[in-house]
């Protein structure tokens, strides 16, 4: 049995590849495999994977590209994530994906998926355009329309079925991979000690690097040597990251946050991969069931409106289940969704009495002195008042 260490190792070697890097290590044992890219935040994995395809995350490129071709395609303001998203097409990253998948976050998510369609010939890419209107009368059926027209098009430019049963039995494989990570954040929250930040993100970020087939025995034995293993207990800011929903922070980021004081109780990092927040019946209609847990069972997230439960009651009721006494926000630069919400969170905050600190990154962060200094004095003033 792996060490956690080995495991956190295995993970962040993982999460270093590129998607078709990550592609050619699945394929050592799968040769046939074929790879589906899915852009944050959220995409249906049940279906690609039902298709017989490996979701790969396509979560930019980080430091391992260089902008050649798409900073030509773009103004300057537009976030990182798109740029080398679309690098990653610009310069053959994915030519053994069979396509890629979108969804309605922010206008930027919406052009890039037209970008990437025409750059890439002969892959399937489409978007999802998942409702607004969560509780519509005809916001179910909708919803499951969607997913099937998504199913549809998918099984037509492979040329082959994707079955009901199939997408069950994804179904049931995705609900044990969630089962797991919710159960190990649960843990977090409770020993903040026993789990680094930057370690539990690569742990959960790996699994859009394998198939969940052989993503689950690893999240398992982690989920087993984290509870077994005794830690000692430091001083710190228990606090909750927020905003970093779509594009992911740079680990040395994570890093610093906990080495400037701050204990990390619970985060929004990686939350489409882990939307739900209970098992989907997948009995009867798979697409159905899908369909409603993403009205009815998704955590917040600045990408979806639920005009009955709003996201600043969401972020208040993690940090009091979190047991956190403050919040970071960490948004992307140039990431509209995230600093829009911001202002409605940090009114929220404020109104409860929460200190907050707001930390903003992109994907070639070469240096941490300045973040670090900045949290330090933030966590001292928390300390030591």
């Amino acid at each position: 049995m792996a060490t956690t260490p080995d495991i956190v190792r295995i993970c962040r070697e993982l999460i270093d590849l590129l998607p078709d890097e990550a592609l050619e290590r699945a394929r050592e044992s799968r040769p046939d495999l074929r790879g589906f890219g899915v852009f944050p935040v959220y995409a249906p994995v049940e279906i690609i994977h039902a298709a017989g395809l490996m979701p790969v995350g396509l979560f930019g490129a980080g430091n391992r590209i260089e902008l050649s071709h798409a900073e030509a395609r773009f103004q300057s303001f537009i976030c990182s994530i798109a740029k080398s998203t679309l690098e990653l097409f610009l310069g053959g990253h994915v030519q053994l994906f069979e396509g890629a998948v979108f969804s309605s976050i922010c206008d930027v998510a919406r052009n890039l998926a037209s970008l990437v369609k025409r750059n890439a010939p002969g892959q399937f890419i489409d978007y999802l355009h998942m409702p607004q209107n969560m509780y519509s009368a005809q916001s179910s059926a909708y919803t499951r329309a969607e997913l099937n027209r998504f199913r549809t098009n998918l099984a037509a430019h492979l040329g082959r079925p994707v079955a009901d049963q199939a997408i069950a039995e994804s179904l049931l494989l995705y609900n044990r991979v969630r089962r797991l990570l919710r159960a190990i954040y649960d843990h977090r929250r409770q020993n903040p000690c026993s789990i680094a930040a930057a370690d539990l993100f690569a742990v959960a970020m790996a699994g859009t690097r394998m198939m969940p087939e052989d993503y689950l025995p690893l999240l398992a034995n982690f989920f087993d040597q984290v509870r077994s293993t005794r830690v000692r207990a430091r001083d710190g800011v228990r606090v909750v990251i927020e905003g970093a929903f779509c594009e992911q922070p740079p680990i040395g980021l994570l890093e610093t946050l906990e080495a400037g004081g701050c204990l990390v109780q619970d985060d929004d990092m990686m939350i489409g991969w882990r939307l739900f927040t209970q098992d989907i019946d997948g009995d009867g209609d798979p697409l159905a069931a899908l369909a409603e847990a993403y009205l009815r069972e998704s955590v917040y997230t600045s990408v979806r409106h639920d005009a009955r439960r709003p996201r600043t009651e969401g972020l208040a009721q993690r940090v009091r289940d979190a047991g956190a006494e403050a919040v970071l926000f960490t948004p992307a630069k140039f990431c509209e969704p995230a600093l829009l919400d911001y202002v409605l969170f940090r009114s929220k905050l404020d109104k409860d009495g929460v200190p907050h600190l707001k930390v903003e990154f992109e994907e070639k962060m070469w240096t941490y002195e300045s973040v670090r200094t900045e949290v330090e004095t933030f966590a001292e003033s928390m300390l030591f008042e």
